[in-house]
């Protein structure tokens, strides 16, 4: 294991004694229940802590036995201040003679990245234009405002109803794309302001929870794409994804559903059913069930807000239909957007790769244009949202050559396409994953 030693603290009373560590020892920390972690070659016990991580126990339990420099970097816009957190964590450092990466990963290529960010910090693109996200919050309001001035205007008719629902949705949509940005710390530089307006955003504006949304998407930007840890690609046997999920269903004789139908069954059960159906139910018990009562406030402060508005207008039973149904929309758009740029990558178990190659594997981007930026809340840059999920969404342009070229030196697959061609891929490879099983099914 190497020496250890006595190091003196500040008040000049003895710090526990800090030891040196191999790869091979670190990596036996890997569970939730025993969880070691690597930053900058220190190693840190975060077992006992991670119940209080505000990102979530299971986010920092994903790189247990892991070099998580990378990662600690990219969630935290102050990684000096979080340093005062993990201090009393600290049991040692990597042995002398261990190299920084683990698992033989390109130390180059990790050492490049690095090199990007700090040039991407010193461009200051992480730095975001109060402006923008005023004049995208403004949108938001003035829908909501247009919405209730046609019905005060106009009466409550088919017309004016399914145009009001098409506001709504659209407000509804580009509300969740803003609550993202808060989410992820991207807007003000302390991160106590980003979480007292993505509470309003996502509470008030939305009625949902934003501890919620933080412990689910969180673990999606850390492990994207990977089984077991990315709560994205859970699909609860509805769906198989990938290339070896299918298989292994099919040689189990896994049959929950006719999976080789499932790029069919697709358009009746994800897109109308996942906002409406699954996430309120999510939401309202994970909020009840882990005491999120701020979250909870928020909530109820949309819903009284929604009803006083439109009952008037609808009843009781008008105004929770629209607001099911608006929902129903929203859930469309919701998810062509978001699986657009993960369900047709590599969808697999862990495979421990280095922070870049990661989450290249798992995304891919859009071509850019002004409809796609706001229809897509900028997530048709989701590559360079991935690589750096606390910088500002208009600033993802600006480094997207950077990221090119880098990719390009280490033959990393950088790819885009165009929006209507992403829809059809999701379709697509949720066939082929349909087709990898039946045969599986059938024949292993």
């Amino acid at each position: 294991m190497g020496k250890g030693g006595e190091k003196g603290g500040g008040s000049g009373e003895p710090e526990a004694q800090l030891r040196f560590y191999t790869w091979e020892e670190i990596q036996k920390h890997n569970l939730r229940t025993d969880n070691w972690l690597v930053i900058d070659r220190k190693v840190y016990n975060v077992t006992k802590w991670a119940n209080r991580h505000p990102g979530g126990q299971r986010v920092i339990s994903h790189w247990a036995g892991e070099d998580a420099t990378d990662a600690f970097q990219a969630f935290h816009i102050n990684p000096t201040l979080v340093q005062k957190f993990l201090k009393p964590l600290l049991i040692g450092e990597l042995a002398p003679g261990e190299p920084s990466q683990d698992r033989d990963k390109n130390s180059q290529l990790v050492e490049d990245f690095r090199t990007l960010r700090k040039t991407v910090e010193d461009m200051d693109l992480f730095r975001a234009n109060p402006l923008f996200f005023s004049l995208y919050l403004g949108h938001i309001i003035v829908m909501e405002v247009l919405a209730w001035l046609m019905v005060s205007y106009f009466g409550n008719g088919w017309i004016t109803t399914l145009i009001l629902s098409c506001i709504l949705t659209t407000s509804q949509a580009q509300a969740g794309w803003l609550q993202h940005d808060f989410g992820h710390l991207s807007v003000f530089k302390k991160s106590s302001w980003n979480h007292i307006v993505h509470k309003f955003v996502i509470g008030h504006l939305k009625g949902a929870s934003a501890n919620w949304w933080n412990h689910r998407h969180f673990q999606h930007h850390a492990k994207p794409n990977i089984f077991k840890k990315d709560p994205d690609v859970n699909m609860l046997h509805i769906f198989v994804l990938g290339d070896t999920q299918p298989v292994e269903y099919g040689k189990k004789k896994l049959k929950y559903l006719p999976y080789n139908h499932q790029h069919e069954y697709f358009f009746l059960i994800f897109p109308p059913l996942l906002i409406p159906v699954y996430f309120q139910m999510q939401i309202i018990s994970t909020m009840i069930k882990r005491r999120f009562w701020a979250d909870l406030a928020w909530a109820i402060s949309y819903y009284i807000r929604y009803f006083i508005t439109y009952i008037p207008f609808y009843g009781v039973l008008g105004s929770l239909f629209l607001l099911t149904f608006v929902r129903f929309l929203e859930s469309h758009w919701f998810v062509w957007v978001t699986q657009m740029n993960h369900i047709p990558m590599e969808i697999d178990s862990e495979k421990h790769r280095d922070w870049l190659s990661s989450q290249m594997a798992a995304t891919c981007n859009i071509e850019q244009s002004f409809f796609n930026d706001w229809f897509t809340g900028h997530l048709n840059f989701q590559i360079e949202h991935h690589l750096f999920p606390t910088m500002p969404r208009h600033n993802f342009w600006k480094v997207k050559p950077l990221v090119k070229s880098l990719c390009a030196k280490y033959g990393v697959q950088y790819e885009e396409k165009p929006l209507g061609k992403a829809f059809v891929d999701i379709v697509g490879s949720l066939k082929k994953s349909g087709d990898l099983w039946l045969d599986a099914y059938l024949h292993k």
